[in-house]
């Protein structure tokens, strides 16, 4: 505990020293960092002894000496699009080390409008996630630099993706980078936004600290695609709010393809009456990783529908975890929802966590929940090396085929493939493949 302690102390130091050298009074970004140091400096890291970090012990992060990241980071439009591929042509947002980098970025067309969150007003951010209860939030809000904030105008359809690309860049020492997103879809809108956390090769170990709030509009429709594909030594955690109004469709798609130490937290709101949401998610484990994924539902009032599908895939001595809830208020009545985590594990090695739950205090629902544990399917697999398939190449398949039902849901083909070639690269790099 006492290493915990040590911790704490050097991270609300951390959040001074970013404080101290960006000093904007008044401003979005200082309300936010005030809020979040408080919070922080109150109740610190997580540890093992609560119920909702049980399973992930946060060593590898109170263990690193952070500092504030470079000021001058810098990359060119090629390396960002070998890094990002594809890179969509809509909107463009460049951040590198949670720093807007306006040079990389453009808005050829459609009537989005991406701002700096530092030009916000105040209260912007800071409105869906609660920092006394998540205190990796806490912790983003007391060291974030900047954001972003995406308006899709009510009644607008827009044709092409908005894609935000976060790019961590540790060189010199391990640092930090807390990067901020807020998406608000007006009423009747139709959008998707694309959030591509990626890492430059080399360096020392990233700590990326995301936080994303979305209010999606009456009668709105937003897809949200998060990507995580950072470097294997880099830590991240990402914690996405959303908050639903009536008779709007929300679909997620969070992919874990990095990272060595991840912690992903989803929760959703369905506020009013008609509201969709749809929750897909994929991660893969490899070498000794540990992917958590925490999500909640909350079917705050009636008429409303939830499904999610969350797949893992771990090898060699990988850990997951997942952990669903989904609570049916007491007048929550006509909900439907329905959540699933298969898992398949490739080695004797691997762990799986895995607890969804129910909480129903309404009478007039349809609800439904479950988990599997798996391994490849032995008949699957001789019958493909019984034609000419080499070992390695059918479980390859094989996999690729459990994740493939996850990775043909992501809005657009160009993703899709970019996002199955990376899985395939590396899933076939690990040794329990």
């Amino acid at each position: 505990m006492s290493s915990l302690l040590d911790a704490n102390e050097r991270f609300v130091a951390l959040a001074d020293a970013i404080a101290a050298r960006d000093a904007h009074p008044g401003d979005a970004i200082t309300s936010l960092r005030e809020t979040g140091r408080a919070a922080f400096a109150e109740r610190g890291l997580p540890h093992t002894r609560l119920e909702e970090w049980r399973y992930t012990n946060l060593a590898p992060l109170s263990g690193l000496s952070l500092e504030p990241p470079s000021e001058d980071g810098r990359i060119d439009r090629s390396l960002l699009e070998s890094l990002a591929t594809p890179v969509f042509a809509c909107g463009l947002a460049v951040f590198i080390n949670g720093r807007p980098q306006e040079a990389l970025g453009g808005l050829p067309a459609g009537d989005v409008s991406l701002t700096s969150l530092r030009d916000a007003d105040p209260g912007t951010a800071g409105r869906l996630v609660d920092v006394k209860q998540h205190p990796l939030a806490a912790l983003s809000a007391a060291t974030t630099e900047d954001g972003i904030v995406v308006q899709i105008p009510a009644g607008v359809a827009l044709e092409h993706p908005v894609h935000l690309v976060f790019v961590s860049s540790s060189p010199d020492a391990p640092s930090v980078s807390s990067p901020r997103v807020v998406i608000e879809a007006g009423a009747g809108s139709r959008a998707v936004v694309i959030q591509d956390h990626v890492s430059v090769a080399g360096g020392h170990a990233h700590f990326t600290n995301a936080v994303t709030e979305v209010h999606a509009g009456a009668n709105s429709d937003l897809q949200l695609a998060v990507i995580q594909r950072e470097d294997d030594a880099d830590i991240h955690a990402s914690n996405v709010a959303v908050h639903q109004e009536r008779d709007s469709r929300f679909a997620s798609h969070v992919i874990t393809l990095g990272g060595r130490l991840v912690r992903n937290d989803l929760n959703v709101v369905l506020a009013g009456s008609g509201a969709e949401c749809t929750m897909n998610g994929l991660y893969l484990g490899t070498g000794d990783r540990l992917i958590d994924n925490h999500t909640l539902v909350d079917h705050a009032v009636p008429h409303c529908t939830s499904h999610e599908l969350y797949k893992g895939v771990l090898a060699d001595d990988s850990r997951g975890v997942f952990r669903g809830r989904v609570v049916v208020r007491p007048d929550a009545q006509k909900t439907d929802a329905t959540q699933q985590n298969p898992n398949l594990l490739l080695s004797d090695g691997t762990e799986i966590d895995t607890k969804p739950q129910l909480e129903i205090y309404a009478d007039d629902v349809k609800c439904s929940h479950g988990s599997a544990i798996g391994r490849i399917d032995e008949e699957a697999l001789f019958y493909m090396r019984a034609r000419g398939i080499g070992q390695r190449d059918a479980r390859a398949l094989l996999t690729r085929g459990f994740a493939a039902e996850i990775l043909a849901t992501l809005p657009g083909e160009a993703l899709a493939e970019a996002l199955t070639a990376d899985f395939v690269a590396r899933m076939t790099g690990g040794t329990g493949a």
